[in-house]
This record gives structure tokens, sequence and C-alpha cells, in this order.
């Protein structure tokens, strides 16, 4: 999977991840499985209120530039998880606690492609690929 083919509302969620400093930024591609879902975007927040921020950034950067809202909000009032229902991507941002807790990436990993991606995502560097 590279970079460049991820939708535009997923890439522009990395970058606002990536704006309020979270860490750990993976995207789990579970196109061609039949979920409910194509990619689930999860990072990790050190703090309550920065799970928040990062969960209102991407929510004004996808309205600012799309024009989209989630379908459904999660957790934004928990610090160890809030989730965000785009429809053709989920996002996950949890706590250093909660993504030990959900571990995500295991749970899907035998299903989805996961995608570890850098601190920065220069559009010129493909970003791993985790098997």
């Amino acid at each position: 999977m590279n970079l460049k083919k991820l939708p535009p509302t997923v890439r522009l969620t990395i970058e606002a991840m990536q704006n309020k400093k979270a860490s750990a930024i993976t995207v789990l591609d579970l196109s061609g499985l039949g979920t409910f879902t194509e990619y689930f975007v999860v990072c990790t927040g050190f703090s309550a209120p920065q799970v928040q921020a990062v969960c209102t950034e991407i929510e004004e950067q996808l309205y600012k530039q799309f024009a989209r809202e989630p379908d459904h909000r999660e957790g934004r009032r928990s610090a160890d998880w809030a989730l965000l229902d785009f429809g053709g991507f989920v996002v996950h941002v949890f706590s250093e606690q909660g993504r030990r807790f959900y571990n995500l990436e295991r749970s899907s990993r035998a299903k989805a492609r996961a995608c570890a991606l850098p601190a920065i995502i220069p559009e010129t560097v493909p970003y791993a690929v985790r098997e």
C-alpha cells in the first residue's frame, strides 16, 4: 500500500494527527475484507487533553477541506480512547494504556495489512508495511 493511494480524507487525518503530535500513527487496511469500513487510522496521545485535541483537529480539518463530519463519535470525554467514524474509515485515538489494552493492530493483523507511518510523512517517502 502506498500513501498516495490512500483516500485524501485519510491522508488529511494523518496530517491532523501529526499537527497535534500524536504518536505511533498506523493505518489498518481493511479493504476487500467485506468489513463495515475500509481503514482504521490509529494513533496514540499522551494525555486526555492531547487525545481530545487530536480528535478536534481531525474534525476541524475534515470539515474545513471536505465538509465531512463524523457519522458517529465515541469516548471523546474518555482519557483512554476516542473514536470518530467517518464511514469509509474509522479513527481511533488512544492513550498509551488504552492502546496496549485494545491492541487493534494485533487483533486485526490476521485480516488486515498494518502500515506503520513515520513521524513525518513526506509525500516522496513510502511508509513501512508491518507484517
